[in-house]
């Protein structure tokens, strides 16, 4: 028996693309969002949507997807918005990973 569609594998293209690049502009402007609380809570961040664009298809290096993610090379970005991350902070952050599928 075949698998159910998913709704989601239905969204227009141009749609999906909207709403992605909308997600990536707000969590620029978020960058009080701390990668680590959203891997905490959700189990994904910034750096992870900079993989997921280059396991779909996009050329660019790592390097290139995460400065195209966060608007400005890493380097910058980390000395201007990225704070020491806590042991508490760490250990939600491994739970939560830990409940993603792979």
């Amino acid at each position: 028996m075949p698998e159910p569609t998913d709704p989601l594998d239905q969204l227009d293209d141009v749609v999906a693309a909207a709403a992605f690049r909308r997600l990536v502009r707000h969590l620029r402007h978020r960058h009080d969002a701390q990668n680590i609380d959203l891997m905490g809570l959700s189990g994904f961040c910034r750096n992870c949507l900079a993989d997921w664009i280059r396991d779909a298809g996009y050329e660019g290096d790592k390097p290139q997807a995460r400065e195209l993610i966060h608007g400005m090379p890493m380097d910058e970005w980390k000395a201007k918005h990225q704070s020491e991350a806590t042991p508490e902070q760490i250990a939600r952050m491994e739970a939560s990973v830990a409940k993603n599928r792979t």
